[in-house]
């Protein structure tokens, strides 16, 4: 007899590309009694699930023990939140922006008493530095006396033409 179709499907099942109607074939093949002597060693492989018997079977209150395990009975309580609590992650934000902000404030003191020009101040001495601040009087370059300035010109009158 030719078991050619039999080694076939055989490598089919190897490869994983068997139906479930070919290894219905393949377990009614191994299940008989005249196998060839090349063949043999499957047939355990295939007659296993028929001589066993279904030792692992769950009974009929595995759904109800499961369930009486599974429910609860006490209610579940809602947790309250204040509204600090919910404003903590805002509190927090605002917090790191305020370090930020002051420190980047404190970086920037060193660097605003430097002198404009670097070049003129690398004489091989040090100048003193003088810190005026930002005043308008300090910029200004022309000095009047003013008490001087209305003696010298008269003063106009309303309607008078402005001359020069």
């Amino acid at each position: 007899m030719d078991y050619k179709y039999i080694n076939q499907l055989l490598e089919r099942y190897w490869k994983c590309e068997t139906s479930l109607e070919e290894e219905d074939i393949l377990r009614a093949f191994f299940s008989q009694d005249n196998i060839p002597a090349e063949l043999e060693r499957y047939k355990p492989l295939f007659v296993y699930e028929a001589k066993e018997p279904v030792s692992d079977v769950l009974g009929k209150d595995f759904d109800e023990k499961i369930l009486a395990m599974v429910e609860e009975s006490q209610p579940v309580k809602a947790k309250v939140i204040t509204m600090t609590q919910r404003l903590r992650p805002l509190f927090k934000a605002a917090a790191v922006v305020t370090i930020v902000l002051t420190l980047g404030n404190a970086m920037q003191v060193p660097f605003a008493k430097q002198n404009a020009d670097p070049i003129s101040s690398y004489d091989g001495y040090s100048k003193p530095e003088l810190n005026h601040g930002t005043s308008v009087a300090m910029s200004d370059s022309v000095v009047l006396d003013t008490m001087k300035r209305s003696l010298a010109e008269p003063t106009a009158k309303m309607g008078d033409p402005i001359i020069k």
